[in-house]
């Protein structure tokens, strides 16, 4: 049988070959695309668990390693605890390698994050119909981001697939603890993540103003369960009270989360939203989902509030609406359905259909290899099975606009000492920066690369370069267009810590 036979026999709209298309790509990103998208997914989450399976706490969240007094930051321990114990497990049986622990870690990702897929197509054909749910599992298998996405360690994204799951749950009437079971799974999301409270809040509100208490009671009593045993059992064995770690981050965000990243842009989460469908795709998927509003209340008031309290709410950054991505896009595909009842809506969808393809296949080819924070990822790597652990390291950034955390977990180790010399700093000569002798120099950047190194010659005679660090082509480009982001090419030059006389 030929290809072309082959390919027509195939049913492109079993949720069997959406998920096997699904998990190809996925793998494919998790083999590829190292490193890591954002501050939080590697140093939040992963810096955290790797140095408690070395017996370290590298952020001094655990109470024991804190100041007598200090109160807790406001860090769930759920998704750092269960990274912490994959460490520790693959550890305990010899693999130790740090990338070979994230490559197994993404690849676990990539298999949990195929629940989105099936429970997108799920919820939709329940709601509407098979041809509708086909659109929705070929977006969610395909689209441009998801598949980078889905092997992070981000928590918005990684919580995403015990909320979908809950609300396949809260679809089955006949199912007498249907929505007890989907509050267990709302807890265990805002355990994940604190602000899915806010949807669990908008699901009471339909709830309440439907009149279904039974629901309500349900759903509230399997999410207090969750939340119980996640917040109030770990918090009471790790600080003596439960909740410990929530209440510091409602304190926490109620003194300095209004100060933190202040950010104007009102329509900031509808351009993440319903720009990752791209265009004119975008713009009908903006309309479609506030025509689903009349139908599907069910879906849009918890999703809408979820998206109106972090439009209000002053720290707004892209990656805080990923959690609802998914159900916004259900509402869309069901809005759409509703549109294309007239005319001109089936025309500019047929047009949009078609040219989001042809924007986001490229874009998926491009992303889903990507590798991210390749330079700082590889520069530390470089130091695994070499350094002792406790050397004290420079960042020499005078080439850069400035110096970025190094992620500790590449190298294994967790006692460097690391100082910055900044671009910004045109008062202090190098040997301000040497009066502790250095055992390496990270040179970040290649703006006046030879005379920056030829100036520590003069005080380390024996240093010698060690590794030249390519930063990846998507690092390379994005430092380009925006020199703050700080991944670029670097030298690690070792000086045998011998300073020249004076």
């Amino acid at each position: 049988m030929q290809l072309s036979e082959k390919m027509k026999a195939i049913d492109w709209s079993s949720l069997k070959t959406i998920l096997f298309v699904g998990l190809i790509v996925r793998l494919i990103a998790a083999i590829f695309s190292e490193g890591y998208a954002m501050h939080d997914d590697h140093f939040l989450v992963i810096e955290a668990a790797g140095s408690w399976a070395d017996g370290f706490d590298y952020n001094h969240w655990l109470p024991w390693n804190k100041p007598a007094g200090a109160a807790p930051e406001g860090h769930s321990f759920t998704y750092v605890g269960l990274n912490y114990l994959f460490f520790a497990s693959l550890k305990a049986i010899g693999i130790s390698d740090p990338k070979t622990l994230m490559l197994i870690n993404r690849l676990v990702h990539a298999l949990f994050s195929l629940l989105v897929i099936r429970f997108g197509y799920l919820i939709t054909e329940k709601l509407s119909n098979k041809k509708t749910a086909v659109y929705v599992g070929w977006v969610l298998a395909l689209l441009w981001a998801l598949p980078f996405l889905s092997v992070r360690n981000l928590v918005e994204v990684v919580s995403i697939p015990f909320l979908m799951w809950a609300v396949w749950l809260s679809l089955q009437e006949n199912r007498k603890w249907a929505l007890f079971y989907s509050g267990l799974l709302i807890g265990v999301a805002i355990s994940f993540r604190y602000q899915i409270a806010i949807y669990a809040v908008g699901l009471g509100i339909y709830y309440l103003f439907k009149l279904e208490w039974r629901k309500l009671i349900l759903m509230t009593a399997g999410s207090l369960c969750m939340f119980l045993l996640t917040q109030g059992l770990v918090d009471y064995f790790i600080w003596g009270y439960p909740f410990a770690e929530f209440k510091g981050y409602v304190v926490y965000n109620m003194n300095e989360g209004t100060r933190y990243m202040m950010n104007q842009n009102y329509f900031m989460y509808f351009y993440v939203l319903f720009g990752f469908l791209l265009f004119p795709l975008g713009i009908l998927a903006l309309i479609a989902y506030f025509k689903s509003a009349g139908k599907y209340l069910l879906l849009f008031v918890p999703t809408f509030a979820f998206l109106l309290f972090h439009t209000i709410f002053p720290n707004r950054q892209e990656r805080f609406i990923l959690t609802i991505f998914p159900l916004v896009l259900i509402l869309v595909f069901l809005g759409i359905e509703q549109l294309r009842k007239r005319r001109f809506w089936d025309k500019f969808w047929k047009v949009s259909w078609i040219s989001f393809w042809i924007l986001n296949t490229p874009l998926l080819c491009v992303v889903t290899i990507m590798s991210s924070k390749q330079s700082r990822v590889n520069t530390m790597y470089a130091l695994h099975g070499k350094a002792k652990g406790d050397e004290h390291i420079l960042i020499e950034a005078t080439g850069e606009t400035n110096p970025e955390m190094m992620p500790y977990f590449y190298s294994g180790k967790w006692n460097y000492t690391f100082l910055e010399r900044w671009s910004t700093d045109t008062i202090n000569p190098a040997s301000f920066y040497t009066i502790q002798p250095q055992d390496y120099i990270f040179f970040f950047g290649e703006k006046s690369l030879e005379q920056r190194i030829d100036t520590f010659k003069v005080i380390y005679p024996k240093m010698h370069l060690e590794a030249q660090i390519q930063p990846s082509f998507v690092d390379k480009f994005l430092n380009s267009v925006n020199p703050r982001n700080s991944n670029s090419y670097v030298e690690i030059w070792k000086t045998e810590a011998t300073k020249k006389a004076e």
